[in-house]
């Protein structure tokens, strides 16, 4: 299956596919709000503004999976990302990246090979995945790794639309 034909849902519950980002470089990263590492929203709002006119998005998938880290109801998600890092990047309804009910979304990603060439289970919030415009993984990001890190950068870089 394409990345482009799973069916996804906005944080708002409208229906999506990533196939409304075909064309663009796409960053996916599963988010919390409640984490020690939730003050990564800043880089990856950082990376939105600075590539959103380049043919980029930031994608925002909340889990509440890793130590019950995002409990909120998709307002009260979409209230802390605006008022805590001023977040415009999308938001998807909050999904399970892991385990039995792991998205059919992560069920592709979990695939792919880390800097490592280890692929498997999500190993906490904030792992992200830069999406070529033709729809290929071409990066897997730990969860410690900031947004902006010269590799991130890197591969969003060299998937922007000509």
């Amino acid at each position: 299956m394409s990345l482009y034909d799973i069916p996804l849902r906005t944080l708002t519950g409208e229906p999506v596919t990533l196939e409304a980002y075909r064309g663009k470089a796409v960053l996916v990263v599963n988010v919390a709000s409640k984490c020690g590492l939730t003050p990564q929203y800043a880089g990856l709002e950082r990376l939105q503004q600075t590539y959103a006119d380049r043919g980029f998005t930031v994608l925002g998938v909340p889990c509440n999976q890793f130590a019950g880290q995002e409990p909120g109801s998709s307002d009260e998600i979409q209230a802390f990302c605006s008022a805590s890092y001023g977040v415009t990047f999308p938001l998807l309804e909050k999904i399970e990246v892991n385990g039995d009910h792991r998205h059919p979304l992560y069920a592709e990603l979990t695939q792919v090979n880390d800097a490592d060439g280890e692929a498997g289970d999500i190993q906490w919030n904030f792992e992200k995945f830069v999406i070529s415009g033709e729809g290929e993984v071409v990066g897997r990001f730990r969860p410690r790794t900031e947004p902006e890190a010269a590799e991130i950068v890197a591969a969003i870089e060299a998937h922007l639309p000509a």
